[in-house]
C-alpha cells in the first residue's frame, strides 16, 4: 500500500475538519458550489467522484467479466442483501429508535420524517463510492463492476415500489433524473472511458499499462478526500446548528451498517466466497446511494425536512463507518479461501 492508502483514516479526520472549517467560515462559498446542480445531481461533487472511479475502471480487465456466471453466488448474495433483507431492517430500526426508544425526545411528525428518510437510505444501495471500498480491499473489479450494474438495473424498478410499501404512501414519485443521470455520471460515462483509455494504453504494450496504473492510483483516494471535505463543507452550518439530531439520527444508521455488513460478510464467509468477492458483497450492501436519497427526500417532504436531514445523516456517518469496515475486511482476509486464478 502506498503512503495515501496506508494513513487514508488520518487524511479522511483532515478532510473532515477541513470541510467543516471551510463550510463555516466560508458559507457563501459553498452556496455557490451547492447551488451548481442539475436534477439534484451536484456538478462538483459528481466531478470528485468521477476522479475516483475512472482509474478503477481502467484496472478492469473487461474480458473477466463473462467468468462472473462461474461464481453466481456472490451476485445473489449482494442481490438478497440489498433488496430482500436492507430496506425492511432500515425501516424496523428507524420505528424502534423514532417511536419507541427516542419517542420522549422528538415530536412525533419529526420523528416520522426521519424514519421516512432512514426508509429513502435503505432502499437505495451505492452506486459510486462502493468502487473506491471495493479496490482498497483488492476485490476483483470486474465482479464488483457487475454487482453495482445489476443493482442500478434493479433499482429502477424496484425503488418506488418498495419505497412506497414501506413508506406507506400509495406512490412514490422517483426523481428519474437524478437516477439516470446518477448512473450515466458514476458508471457509464468511467466505464467506457475506462475500456478506451485501457485498449489505447495496451496497443502500447502491457508494461505502458501497468506504468499508467501505478501513476494513477493517488487520483482515487484524492478524489474521495475531496469529495469527503465537499460533503462536509456543505453541510458544516447544519451540522453544527443541529448536533442532538445529527447524533439521534446517527445511532440507528450506525447499527444498520454494521449490522447489514456482518450479515454479508458471514454470509459470504458460510458460502466459502473468496475474499475478493465477499469483501465487496458485504460492502456494497452497507454503504447508500446518497444522491438519490436526498433527492426524493427533498421532492417528498421538502429540503428543511427530518427526512432530508436523516439522509444527509446517512451520507455524513456513511465515510467513517466504510473505512472501518474496509479494515476489518482486510484484516480477515485468511477467513476466506484464496480466489482461484484464471
Amino acid at each position: 500500500m502506498g503512503l495515501f492508502e496506508r494513513y487514508l483514516s488520518v487524511w479522511v479526520a483532515l478532510a473532515i475538519l477541513l470541510g467543516m472549517t471551510t463550510g463555516s467560515l466560508f458559507p457563501g462559498g459553498f452556496e455557490v458550489i451547492a447551488s451548481l446542480t442539475y436534477a439534484h445531481v451536484n456538478l462538483v461533487v459528481a466531478v470528485f467522484i468521477w476522479a475516483m472511479i475512472y482509474p478503477m475502471m481502467v484496472q478492469v480487465d473487461f474480458s473477466a467479466i463473462r467468468q462472473v456466471g462461474r461464481e453466481p453466488r456472490g451476485l445473489v448474495l449482494t442481490l438478497v442483501v440489498n433488496w430482500l433483507i436492507k430496506p425492511f431492517t432500515m425501516a424496523a430500526l428507524g420505528w424502534l429508535f423514532f417511536k419507541v426508544l427516542f419517542a420522549g425526545m422528538i415530536d412525533p411528525a419529526t420523528a416520522t420524517e426521519y424514519i421516512a428518510g432512514m426508509i429513502l437510505l435503505g432502499v437505495a444501495p451505492c452506486t459510486a463510492m462502493v468502487f473506491v471500498w471495493s479496490q482498497l480491499t483488492r476485490g476483483n473489479a470486474a465482479y464488483t463492476l457487475v454487482q453495482v450494474s445489476v443493482n442500478d438495473i434493479i433499482m429502477i424498478f424496484a425503488f418506488a415500489p418498495i419505497a412506497a410499501l414501506l413508506l406507506g404512501l400509495s406512490s412514490i414519485t422517483v426523481p428519474w433524473q437524478t437516477l439516470l443521470l446518477s448512473v450515466l455520471l458514476y458508471v457509464v460515462a468511467p466505464l467506457i472511458a475506462g475500456v478506451l483509455t485501457r485498449r489505447y494504453l495496451l496497443r502500447q504494450g502491457k508494461q505502458r499499462l501497468e506504468n499508467w496504473l501505478h501513476h494513477s492510483k493517488p487520483t482515487t483516494v484524492l478524489g474521495l478526500l475531496a469529495t469527503v471535505a465537499l460533503l462536509f463543507g456543505l453541510q458544516a452550518e447544519r451540522i453544527l446548528d443541529n448536533p442532538v439530531a445529527i447524533g439521534l439520527i446517527a445511532i440507528p444508521l450506525l447499527i444498520q451498517s454494521y449490522g447489514i455488513f456482518v450479515i454479508a460478510y458471514l454470509a459470504a464467509r458460510k458460502l466459502k466466497l473468496p475474499h475478493n468477492i465477499a469483501a465487496p458483497a458485504g460492502l456494497i450492501g452497507t454503504s447508500n446511494f446518497f444522491e438519490l436519497a436526498v433527492a426524493v427526500a427533498i421532492s417528498l417532504f421538502g429540503l428543511t425536512s427530518g427526512a432530508a436531514l436523516a439522509t444527509v445523516v446517512g451520507v455524513l456517518v456513511e465515510v467513517p463507518v466504510m473505512l472501518s469496515l474496509v479494515a476489518l475486511a482486510n484484516r480477515t482476509r485468511h477467513w476466506f479461501p484464496q480466489p482461484t486464478s484464471s
